[in-house]
C-alpha cells in the first residue's frame, strides 16, 4: 500500500540519524517550566520526533498535546500531538491572544463641559469651547477647553481635580516647587493656591503657567494654560489675571463642606464678565 511504501521511504532516509546522548536532557534544561514528570516525557516524544521514531502512545496521550521548547523546535515553541498510528507529530504553537486593555473611563457628554466630576467652572476665557474629552480616575479627574470643540486639537484651559488619597501626591508637588522657592503663595478670598509656572524648558521653552487651588482639606484643582494660549495673552499680567478668575470661579456641586469652600461671589461670572482677583492677590 502507499501508506507503507511511504512509512518504508521514511525509514530509509532517516536510518543514519541519531539523537545526541543528552538531547533529552538539554531539552529539559532549556525549557523555562517546572520540571515534572509531564515535561520528561514531553522531552523524550521531542527527542524521538527528530529521529522519526515511532513513541509509545501512552507518553502522550496520557495527558494529551504538551508544549516542548528547546533545540528541537529551534527555540520555538511546538505542541507534540499524536497521529493515527501514535507517533508524535510537532504542531506550530499558537500563543493565547493579548489582553484586551480597559476603555479609559470618562464623564461621557457634559455638554458645556463646565460640570465635570463633582465641580463646576464658573468662568472661562471668552472664545473657549468644552474639548469633548474627559477622564474619570475616581479620585483624580480632568477636562479642557480650546478654541475649537475638538477632543484632538491642542487645549488652551485644562484642569485636574485630585480628592482622598490623591490629594497627598499633589501637595508634595506644590511643596517641592515652595522649597525651590519656585512660584507665589496666593489668596483668593477665604482659599489659597500656589501659582507657579511648570515644566520650564531648557531649550527655551516658556513652560505651563498653573494655578494650583486648594478647595478644602480633601480637595484640590490643578488648572493650566498651555503655551499656546499663553501667547495669545500677551502678556504675563493678562496670564495670571485668567487663572486667578478661573479659580475664583471653581465651586464644589456635591455640598461637602468639609470638602470645599466657594470662592467669593464675585469670582463667577460669564466670560468677559468675571471681576478680576484683587490687586497683588
Amino acid at each position: 500500500m502507499l501508506e507503507d511504501d511511504l512509512r518504508q521511504v521514511m525509514a530509509d532516509e532517516t536510518a543514519h540519524l541519531r539523537a545526541a546522548p543528552d538531547l533529552v536532557d538539554r531539552v529539559i534544561r532549556s525549557s523555562r517550566r517546572r520540571r515534572t514528570v509531564r515535561t520528561r516525557y514531553v522531552a523524550v516524544a521531542a527527542a524521538a520526533a527528530v529521529v522519526g521514531i515511532t513513541v509509545p502512545a501512552g507518553l502522550t496521550l496520557a495527558s494529551g498535546p504538551a508544549v516542548v521548547s528547546g533545540p528541537a523546535a529551534e527555540g520555538v515553541a511546538a505542541v507534540v500531538s499524536p497521529d493515527s498510528t501514535g507517533s508524535a507529530v510537532p504542531q506550530p504553537f499558537e500563543p493565547p491572544p493579548l489582553p484586551t486593555p480597559s476603555p479609559t473611563l470618562d464623564f461621557g457628554d457634559l455638554g458645556d463641559g463646565k460640570a465635570f466630576g463633582r465641580v463646576k467652572v464658573g468662568y472661562l476665557p471668552a472664545g473657549l469651547q468644552w474639548s469633548h474629552w474627559s477622564i474619570d480616575r475616581g479620585d483624580e479627574y480632568t477636562t479642557a477647553w480650546d478654541y475649537d470643540g475638538d477632543k484632538n486639537g491642542f487645549y488652551c484651559v485644562q484642569i485636574f481635580v485630585y480628592e482622598g488619597q490623591a490629594v497627598q501626591e499633589l501637595d508634595e508637588r506644590v511643596r517641592s516647587y515652595r522649597d525651590g522657592s519656585e512660584g507665589e503663595e496666593v489668596t483668593l478670598g477665604d482659599r489659597t493656591g500656589y501659582l507657579v509656572t511648570q515644566n520650564v524648558g531648557e531649550d527655551g521653552g516658556k513652560g505651563t503657567p498653573t494655578f494650583f487651588l486648594t478647595m478644602g482639606s480633601d480637595r484640590r484643582a490643578e488648572i493650566m494654560l498651555s503655551p499656546v494660549f499663553v501667547k495669545d495673552l500677551g502678556t504675563q499680567e493678562a496670564v495670571e489675571r485668567e487663572l486667578k478668575k478661573i479659580a475664583q470661579g471653581l465651586t464644589a456641586t456635591d455640598g461637602d463642606p468639609e470638602k470645599t469652600t466657594e470662592a467669593p461671589a464675585g469670582g463667577e461670572g460669564d466670560a468677559g464678565k468675571a471681576t478680576e482677583a484683587p490687586a497683588g492677590g
